[in-house]
């Protein structure tokens, strides 16, 4: 791993949000129709899509999440952790809330909301399962589309390029011990050789040949033909989300239809958690006399979640039927719309937060 200052072709394109993007979440509430209406009609199909398991990993989810997190992954360029102290003070703001803040704040607002005040709401026993697929959405900081965000705020790329990278790589060796501190706390029974697995699986893995695949392109084709591979294989990506989602709705069909306030209630606890630490990341950046453009994809990053990441583990914690799985699509269902409120927060009140800096 590199720890060269990133060069000229080191920094991130400053991408836009796409169509597809943008209206993520409609095209989840379709897969939500599309996957209750396949699951009601097609159960056979569903059953052998369960059965298809080894080491209770089921193969076809597998590989469709492979197909949605490995591309994102290849915009890592781990090559900029040498540029971390230039931000010193933005990227201890941001660390701070992905791995001090944000997974406790989530276990506590979903013990209270889903464990206590929506208990009576909620499917018998389903509260821990809920809980538990909270704790996995808030314990995987986001590593994609926090470029969109950051560009829509005019960030500093090398920061968000710079804490990103940072983040892929604590997450090797925090997020299993965290999820199950944190599980362990909400009473949910940790399955510890499955979570092991799923680190492996989910970031060791896509991270490893994220890294092999780049590596390869920018040395046979330099940054162009990175970003051709990056356009070809961002729909791959999509696809494979909305699949797994299908595949999701389509086992989740029968609970949804009895109980459609489940996923409402779900994402009272997410909203409040993404306002709260985003909220909180800006402050402090404020506090501690750190730019506006890092400070925005500070508060940025210290908000959004890696749901992709989360989705992979609570389907393999607990399984294709369960409530921590439903609880981690609910984060997929948000996250565009709140993340691009967020932005709007940010760049309104810049005014604000420079104001602050200078005094």
């Amino acid at each position: 791993m590199s720890t060269i200052p990133p060069t000229r072709d080191a920094t991130p394109p400053r991408p836009g949000i796409g169509i597809f993007e943008r209206y993520l979440t409609l095209w989840v509430v379709l897969c939500i129709g599309a996957g209750i209406g396949l699951g009601q009609s097609l159960p056979h199909v569903f059953a052998s899509i369960a059965a298809a398991e080894v080491a209770r990993v089921n193969l076809i989810v597998a590989v469709l999440i492979w197909l949605m997190i490995i591309p994102m992954l290849l915009k890592i360029d781990f090559g900029a952790l040498g540029s971390v102290r230039q931000h010193w003070k933005g990227v201890g703001v941001t660390l701070f809330i992905n791995w001090a803040v944000k997974p406790f704040s989530m276990a506590a607002l979903g013990t209270l909301f889903i464990g206590w005040l929506f208990a009576p709401l909620l499917p018998t026993g389903e509260g821990p399962s809920y809980i538990a697929g909270l704790i996995l959405l808030a314990a995987a900081p986001c590593t994609a589309m926090v470029f969109v965000w950051s560009n829509l705020c005019d960030g500093e790329p090398t920061y968000t390029l710079s804490q990103v990278a940072l983040n892929d790589v604590l997450m090797v060796f925090l997020f299993a011990p965290l999820v199950g501190l944190l599980l362990g706390v909400a009473s949910v029974t940790v399955p510890w050789d499955t979570l092991l697995i799923s680190v492996l699986l989910y970031i060791v893995v896509p991270v490893s040949a994220g890294q092999f695949v780049r590596r390869a392109v920018l040395a046979s084709g330099g940054p162009a033909a990175l970003d051709r591979l990056l356009a070809r294989l961002g729909p791959v990506s999509l696809f494979a989300l909305l699949a797994t989602l299908v595949l999701l709705f389509g086992f989740q069909g029968e609970a949804i239809v009895a109980q459609p306030l489940v996923i409402a209630l779900l994402a009272v606890p997410i909203l409040i958690q993404v306002y709260l630490n985003a909220g909180l990341a800006y402050w402090l950046s404020r506090r501690f006399g750190v730019a506006w453009c890092v400070a925005a994809p500070a508060a940025l990053i210290g908000a959004s979640n890696f749901f992709e990441l989360a989705v992979a583990a609570a389907i393999s914690l607990f399984g294709l039927k369960s409530g921590a799985a439903l609880a981690t699509v609910v984060g997929v269902l948000v996250e565009v719309p709140v993340m691009l409120s967020v932005v709007s927060i940010v760049k309104a009140s810049r005014g604000w937060y420079e104001r602050g800096t200078a005094a």
